[in-house]
């Protein structure tokens, strides 16, 4: 015997995302600035090897102090890149949670 399939479900204005992350909450215009960071990271060495750097976090971290410094100092963009010290300020920030989530 085949079982009939309710449709008396009323899913109208309904949502279940409670507890979910609000991604909507990003800011997605610094989110490319550091979009940028990476593409030219991926230039100068090679796509996602930022994973595997030797001394990760303590090197990450002060690459992190030293755009952060350079900001201190007035400086808006790195002379390097060209891209902002603050996009490379959070970039580093990002590898550095990374790699905390990951235990490493």
């Amino acid at each position: 015997m085949e079982r009939e399939l309710s449709l008396d479900i009323d899913y109208h204005d309904k949502k279940h995302d409670a507890g979910k992350s609000r991604m909507d909450l990003l800011p997605f215009a610094a989110l490319f600035e550091v979009g940028k960071v990476l593409e030219y990271g991926c230039r100068k060495y090679a796509e996602d090897s930022w994973q595997t750097v030797p001394d990760a976090r303590k090197r990450y971290t002060s690459a992190l102090l030293r755009h952060l410094s350079a900001m201190q100092e007035g400086e808006s963009h790195d002379a390097e890149s060209g891209f902002l010290h603050a996009a490379h300020v959070a970039c580093n920030a990002l590898f550095i949670l990374w790699l905390v989530l990951r235990g490493k």
